[in-house]
């Protein structure tokens, strides 16, 4: 096998339409695209000193760095161009990672000298070049022009990051490949035992691509099973359909074992769909006395025709690869790049970019918060909105307080046993459905609601009483609630008497029946303070998160927030301190509604008065049932029925000259009772409760909705600027320290921002080849839609 025929790569026949392909990738590299979607390239690998460099250097005609161990210690990308015009290599520094090895997003290509006309001069410019990607913290030009360039005196052993080769001339084939450190089963003196897994993973990351062929080197001279290189070609291309074999060193085959390698360029051993080739690099002596890469390929054609078995076998050539990946993944990479650039659109979701002026932004960004606020407080149409979270709340305050009515029973204890309490139809349209007093007769503690304790208790109040959730929870139920007693009202209003005349009573009675209710008034009362304060802090919350939540770290959000909250809790301090002062001035019974008390009076007093009547005289109850007899013969009479002894009665005194009485007139027969003076006590106490209670709960929310719900909008904004020092005289400072992003989001944003530059570029790339037709023609245009 001669020349170049004998690796099948560079074939200098290849068509014009394969260079142009060949030249898109390579532009397509330099945008770094490859960091966002897969490009067609060649990957050679090889274990240590398998003979790769020599390869290299067979393949694009120039003379790689040399040393004992490892040589190559990062990517080197040769780059080959067949151009018209004199021979000419360019040397570039392209930076992918950072020094800590951090990925930069966009790359970083820096020149690295003046382009190189002489053949000879390429070794010592590779050479300094990998020693500047070794040593990514100091300047490129240090080892430029440095004089002294130690071997050891590196930062990194190894490097991802690449030396790119460009080299043209009329000698020259089209061809790109890229040279990969030597993988290691060892290391040396200085070295580092994760360099072995280091190098491994950094040929990986080539091969594993689907759009890269693998040049596979096997140096003949040590035993095939053992040599790293073919394991990981073959884990990562089981079936061998992108890999290409090439045999170095086959001069230094051990006599007899001839036969066992030949079987891999017959493709029987390990077959591969490109084929095993053979080539015979110079040895160190050929080198060490400067032979010349025409000589070299010389001595190699001389070689394979004069030694047995490798001069019986015919010579052929090879398609390139390269141009056949490419042909392939053009078409997909169009598409992966226009996927690639859509994901990368997830900037937009990042938060917006610092202000250019953040003192202003952040003032209009505190006004429109505060506007927010201020409308969400006057209501909203919305389930969620502050008017109508509080609604439910008010309405248990108000149940919970009309709950608190004092229960009279128009009976004495003694008496009452088994009796039903009494049931007021007047206040039904006053209530809802629902309502306590609208129950059935016998439904003991449906006029409160929730069971109380008797008014000769004391009981302790613990005002702000509140769960998590900050809802009022009321006591558990008793299975028998009190009920104050007629006998009960009777004797505290005797009890009570001093120097009053007989049948006057103390208004101290009254005002402690209506103290015992009152004093229950103000642990609801807080209750609703309570939960006003956590509905509006959630919604002061959403809005603080809405407005400042994307502003730098999060600083500006947590102080806002923070100082909301303290304005909060001093709105609520006021309005519980407001709140107990209307509690407290209800200490004293008084009301200008003298006419609604006056009816509340009148009604209570003859629905006790009418209830007790019925339950002592049982018998006249009869009188609200009667209904006068049709006329009928005196024979037919039911005597003794009680229609006929209501209507004897009538009659009787009608005969006596009195006028026409009507049934219930009989009631006022009845002996005068004793207990009369309690009935007014509890009719005067229980109208009481209905007018204050009304008064209270109304009087209680609108103090809260003034100073709790509308206080918090008042001054806030003042407040906020000025605690946040915005209008100060460091107040730029600040806004500039507030708007800061964290390092994080900032990194993601240029990460992004460089990453769409690159994608963006290589599809101007793309549709600049397809617009000038260098691709194939329509044909070829055609296939990527």
């Amino acid at each position: 096998m001669t020349d170049l025929a004998g690796v099948g790569l560079s074939n200098e026949a290849l068509s014009r339409s394969r260079r142009k392909l060949l030249d898109l990738i390579n532009r397509l590299h330099s945008t770094g695209a490859q960091v966002d979607v897969d490009l067609p390239q060649i990957a050679v690998i090889g274990s240590q000193s398998a003979g790769k460099s020599s390869l290299i250097e067979s393949i694009s005609g120039i003379t790689l760095p040399r040393a004992s161990g490892t040589c190559t210690r990062c990517p080197t990308e040769c780059r080959l161009s067949f151009l018209n015009e004199p021979w000419c290599c360019k040397v570039v520094l392209r930076t992918i990672t950072d020094e800590k090895g951090q990925a930069l997003g966009q790359p970083k290509n820096q020149q690295f000298g003046p382009p190189i006309y002489d053949k000879s001069q390429v070794e010592e410019r590779i050479r300094r070049a990998q020693f500047a990607i070794l040593n990514p913290s100091t300047s490129p030009d240090h080892f430029l022009t440095g004089d002294h360039i130690e071997q050891g005196d590196t930062e990194l052993t190894f490097s991802t990051n690449c030396v790119s080769l460009s080299i043209s001339g009329p000698d020259v084939a089209d061809l790109s490949f890229c040279d990969l450190p030597g993988l290691i089963a060892s290391v040396g003196m200085g070295g580092k035992e994760t360099d072995i897994k280091l190098v491994e993973h950094l040929v990986t990351s080539y091969i594993s691509k689907p759009s890269c062929g693998i040049l596979l080197t096997v140096a003949c001279e040590t035993d095939f099973e053992n040599q790293g290189a073919h394991h990981l070609a073959k884990k990562h291309d089981p079936e061998g359909k992108r890999t290409i074999g090439v045999l170095t060193k086959p001069d230094r085959i051990p006599f007899g074992d001839e036969e066992s390698w030949m079987r891999f360029i017959k493709n029987e051993k390990e077959p591969l769909e490109n084929n095993w080739y053979c080539v015979k690099q110079p040895s160190p002596a050929d080198l060490k006395e400067g032979m010349s890469w025409g000589l070299a390929r010389q001595r190699e054609d001389e070689w394979f025709s004069m030694t047995v078995p490798w001069s019986t076998m015919d010579p052929f050539y090879k398609r390139a690869i390269l141009s056949d990946l490419v042909k392939k993944r053009l078409p997909e990479i169009q598409i992966e790049l226009q996927k690639a650039l859509q994901r990368a659109a997830s900037l937009d979701l990042l938060p917006k970019p610092p202000s250019q002026n953040p003192q202003h932004d952040i003032a209009t960004r505190l006004a429109v918060f505060c506007t927010e606020l201020g409308k969400r407080i006057q209501g909203v149409p919305d389930e969620d909105g502050i008017i109508q979270r509080l609604r439910p709340h008010q309405e248990k305050f108000r149940k919970f307080v009309k709950d608190t009515a004092p229960m009279f029973m128009p009976i004495e204890r003694k008496r009452a046993k088994g009796m039903k309490p009494p049931v007021f139809e007047f206040l039904a349209p006053e209530e809802e459905k629902t309502g306590g007093e609208q129950g059935k007769e016998g439904e003991v503690g449906k006029e409160l609601g929730r069971p109380r304790g008797s008014v000769n208790e004391s009981q302790p109040s613990t005002p702000g009483l509140i769960t998590e959730d900050a809802s009022y929870v009321p006591p558990p139920p008793e299975e028998h609630p009190d009920i104050i007693y007629i006998d009960e009202v009777y004797t505290r209003a005797l009890q009570a008497r001093t120097r009053e005349l007989p049948g006057n009573y103390p208004f101290i009675v009254q005002a402690c029946f209506i103290a015992a209710f009152q004093k229950r008034w103000l642990e609801p009362a807080i209750c609703l303070c309570n939960d006003t304060y956590q509905i509006l802090l959630k919604h002061v919350d959403d809005l603080i998160t809405n407005n400042f939540g994307d502003v730098g770290e999060g600083l500006l959000e947590r102080q806002i927030r923070s100082y909301s909250t303290d304005h909060l809790k001093d709105q609520l301090k006021k309005t519980i301190e407001k709140v107990t002062w209307l509690h407290s001035i209800e200490d004293l019974p008084f009301t200008l509604n003298n006419h609604y008390l006056s009816d509340y009076a009148h009604k209570f007093l003859a629905r006790y008065t009418g209830y007790r009547q019925r339950n002592l005289y049982g018998n006249l109850a009869q009188l609200e049932r009667y209904e006068p007899p049709p006329p009928l013969p005196q024979s037919e009479e039911h005597v003794g029925s009680s229609n006929h002894q209501i209507n004897a009665v009538m009659t009787n005194l009608v005969a006596l000259g009195f006028p026409a009485p009507k049934p219930v007139d009989l009631y006022h027969v009845l002996p005068p009772d004793e207990l009369e003076i309690a009935l007014r006590i509890m009719a005067n106490v229980r109208a009481y409760f209905q007018v204050a209670y009304k008064r209270y709960v109304d009087t209680v929310p609108l103090a809260i909705d003034f100073d709790l719900v509308r206080g918090v909008q008042q001054h806030l904004l003042d407040i906020l600027g000025d605690r946040l020092g915005l209008y100060g005289p460091d107040g730029y400072e600040i806004c500039q320290e507030f708007a800061e992003e964290s390092s994080q989001v900032r990194e993601k944003r240029k990460e992004l921002t460089m990453k769409m530059e690159r994608l963006r570029n290589a599809i101007v790339e793309l549709a600049n080849s397809f617009t000038s037709g260098s691709l194939g023609g329509r044909t070829f245009v055609d296939q990527t839609h």
